[in-house]
């Protein structure tokens, strides 16, 4: 079985910003010349993670919300006391969030529920530039 490896950027704002990439993955697939297999989603870096949701305003800012209330910004993180860079909470959320998914595709299409989406979250206090790398496992 084949293994092909993509990748893409994306220049992001950070602060949670939370960033629909289905559509790139789905090109991605469609470049590959596979038709049926899996697609590993990869975010290189620790301070941002992959997952999906339904991309709509209205759960997207509940997952902030959420997010906040687990790992929020404001309290005393060692990585901050050790690194002075203020972004000890980043590390932790993404931690816990993950930087990788595994979705299966078949016919070329992911096979993703109706509502959806692939997302990147940026959890970083500063803007950055990330790094996705797709694998691609099929036939």
């Amino acid at each position: 079985m084949p293994v092909i490896t993509r990748n893409f950027s994306l220049e992001t704002r950070g602060n949670t910003q939370i960033l629909d990439i289905t559509h790139e993955v789905k090109r991605q697939i469609l470049d590959s010349g596979l038709t049926s297999g899996i697609a590993v989603v990869f975010v290189a870096g620790s301070t941002a993670g992959v997952t999906t949701i339904e991309y709509e305003s209205g759960v997207i800012n509940d997952l902030a919300v959420a997010i906040e209330r687990l790992v929020p910004m404001s309290i005393h993180y060692e990585h901050d006391a050790r690194w002075e860079d203020g972004n000890g909470y980043a590390h932790v959320r993404a931690a816990l969030l993950g930087s990788s998914l595994t979705i299966p595709f078949q016919n070329k299409r992911v096979l993703l529920g109706t509502w959806q989406q692939i997302v990147l979250l940026d959890f970083d206090n500063r803007p950055r530039s990330r790094d996705i790398i797709v694998q691609l496992i099929g036939e």
